[in-house]
This record gives structure tokens, C-alpha cells and sequence, in this order.
């Protein structure tokens, strides 16, 4: 014999009220989730322009990328209404991206005077050098290290740089320390006494390279300082090292108090001043201090994977520099939570590079 048959019971109301809760109006203005639209491009060659304009209302990291856009051309367009002087863009990298195929990008943004000033690390400097003298090569990130070890071989992340690369910029860095140590102390006791920095050792290294393919090449060339505050921690700081033994008792004398000096002039005097920051570490706050000097930029990129649970400066967003006036209040920023190879050729083909 069958069940009786009973009515469908009602839903539990406290289950209705919380699935289907009414919403409130959607503010004014509000911008709808939309990707790129292929379709529309059928048959025909899809431009940068085109797929970074639609990755700005996809949402997650393609949005920031597309606010990147925006900061950097609000960076590029604006001019001072009474002298007409442009914002003045600091440009700071880590050295494993000079070491990566990112180093073109960037050498283009100083050939063609895109930036003002740049701050890298010691790697940041001397693989650019190395690279004019030896190439660096494609790896992989699981090669054991005690094997490229016994082949006198150096992994960065999953690029290989042999040994013989170092030997060949110690051959070539050593006769121009010499140099520089000979005219520090012919100039001593002179009303000319030369004062060697960071930048001006730098610059001095890009004129020797003599080479088109290097960013120091074209800062030297388009007279762009390049500050390294940590100049002797990576191979020029061993060269320099072993420089102190062969020049003793001379020492050549490197002074890095004139270069913050220096930074710090060029952020008071800016008309406005903006940050592209790609990594962490000395190099993002090198540039963000810089700018603490005139109460904060007015604009700022931040390209990096860190995140902020550590408190790390890689992992800031750029509302903790607004804390600490490195960022104007009203400031234009954006962090894009990306890795640099990835996403900084896209952003400088949609700003820098555009005809």
C-alpha cells in the first residue's frame, strides 16, 4: 500500500531571506564584467592596444594591468602649465630582470628618454655589461644546482650564465677601475678632486661599453643617472674587492652620501613626479624615500608577485606609502600582482611604445 500523498511543503523562510536577499541599487557608474571580445576581430590582426584596452574591465590582475595603462599615460601626458616640464619617472627594477629578456624593454625605455632616473641593484648593472660581452642562456628551473656547480655554470631562476661570463667582465672592468683609481688620485689636493659615486661609476661604465645594446650604454649617452646604492653586492663588488688588493695602498674611494644627495634633489625639484617599480626590496624604496622628500609622488606603478601578510616592502601596496608620504594623498597608483616579464612588455607597448 502506497504513502498518502501530501502537499510540497514551503521552503524554510529564514533560507529564502538569505538566498535571495534584495539588492540595493548598483551605484552609478558601476562598470560591467567584459572580456575581450574576439569575435569582433575576426580576420584580422588583433593589436596590443586592443587586448590590453579589453583586459580593463575583465577583473583580477587584467584590470590591473589596465590601470597601469592608465597611470603611466596620466604620467606621460601631463606638462606643467607655466614651464611646460614633463613628470619626471623614476624607474626602478631588480637585477633578474636585466638578466631576463626584460633588459630590451628597459634599455628602450632609456634609448628613447623615457625615464628620468633609475635605481637597480649591483646584478641590475653588471648583467648588463655581461650580456655585451657573453650571452646568458635559456635553462631550467629544476637543474640541479651541484651539477651546474661542477660545470662551472650559475642558474638564475631558469637562465644560465657560465662562469667564463665573470672572467670575461673581470678582463674587461679591471683596466678601467685602473683607470678610474689613476685620475682619483692625480686629482687629489685639485680644485677638479674627483669624488667617485655610484651613479658616476655607473656612467662611467656605460661610455667603456661602448655598445648600443646596453641600458647604461644609453643612459651615459642620454645623460639619465643610474644610482646603485648597494653597488658591492653582487660581481662588481667582488671585482672591487679584488681591486683593493692590486691597487694597494691606494683604494679607489666610492661615495655614496652625494648619490642620495643627488636622488633626492631631482625628487624636491620635479614638477611631478612618478614611480615605476618593478620587484621590491632597495630598489622600490630607494625611489618611494626619494620621494618622501616632496611629501610623495603624484603617481606610481608597482609591479611584483610579494604579498603584504609579512610586511615585507616588496609585498606593499601603495597605500602603505601613502602612510608614510611617500605617495601624495591624492595620489594615482596601482600595484599589479604579476610577474614582470609577463606583464611589463604589454604595459610598455600600450604606453611608451605607441606611435
Amino acid at each position: 500500500m502506497s504513502a498518502p500523498q501530501q502537499d510540497n511543503p514551503a521552503a524554510p523562510s529564514g533560507a529564502t531571506d538569505a538566498v535571495l536577499k534584495p539588492s540595493d541599487p548598483v551605484p552609478e557608474g558601476a562598470l560591467e564584467v567584459k572580456g575581450f571580445e574576439f569575435n569582433d576581430h575576426a580576420g584580422k590582426q588583433v593589436t596590443v592596444d586592443e587586448l590590453v584596452a579589453g583586459m580593463s574591465n575583465m577583473g583580477f590582475q587584467a584590470t590591473a594591468v589596465g590601470e597601469a595603462v592608465r597611470v603611466i599615460d596620466g604620467m606621460r601626458s601631463w606638462r606643467d602649465p607655466e614651464t611646460g616640464d614633463k613628470t619626471t619617472v623614476f624607474l626602478g627594477y631588480t637585477s633578474n630582470l636585466i638578466s631576463s629578456g626584460l633588459r630590451e624593454t628597459l634599455r628602450y625605455l632609456v634609448e628613447h628618454k623615457h625615464v628620468s632616473a633609475i635605481v637597480t641593484t649591483a646584478g641590475g648593472v653588471e648583467e648588463d655589461f655581461i650580456k655585451c660581452l657573453a650571452p646568458t642562456y635559456l635553462g631550467s628551473f629544476h637543474t640541479s644546482g651541484q651539477s651546474l656547480r661542477k660545470k662551472g655554470m650559475n642558474r638564475i631562476g631558469n637562465l644560465v650564465v657560465p662562469n667564463s661570463n665573470y672572467c670575461a667582465f673581470e678582463d674587461w672592468v679591471v683596466p678601467i677601475l685602473d683607470a678610474m683609481l689613476a685620475e682619483q688620485e692625480a686629482s687629489k689636493g685639485s680644485d677638479d678632486e674627483i669624488h667617485w659615486t655610484p651613479s658616476k661609476v655607473i656612467h662611467r661604465l656605460g661610455k667603456e661599453i661602448n655598445d648600443e645594446r646596453s641600458v647604461y650604454y644609453w643612459a651615459w649617452k642620454n645623460d639619465i643617472p643610474v644610482f646603485c646604492p648597494a653597488l658591492t653586492d653582487g660581481s662588481l663588488g667582488d671585482m672591487l674587492y679584488f681591486h683593493t688588493f692590486r691597487a694597494s695602498p691606494a683604494m679607489l674611494r666610492i661615495d655614496i652620501v652625494e648619490d642620495i644627495r643627488k636622488i633626492n634633489t631631482i625628487a624636491v625639484r620635479a614638477k611631478r613626479s612618478g614611480m615605476i617599480i618593478l620587484g621590491g626590496g632597495i630598489v622600490k624604496h630607494h625611489i618611494a624615500n626619494a620621494n618622501l622628500m616632496r611629501n610623495g609622488a603624484e603617481s606610481a606603478v608597482y609591479i611584483n608577485t610579494a604579498q603584504e601578510f609579512d610586511g615585507s616592502d616588496a609585498g606593499a601596496r601603495p597605500d602603505e606609502a601613502v602612510s608614510w608620504g611617500k605617495i601624495k594623498l591624492d595620489g594615482d597608483s596601482v600595484k599589479v600582482y604579476a610577474e614582470a616579464t609577463v606583464v611589463f612588455p604589454l604595459i610598455v607597448a600600450a604606453t611608451f611604445a605607441k606611435p
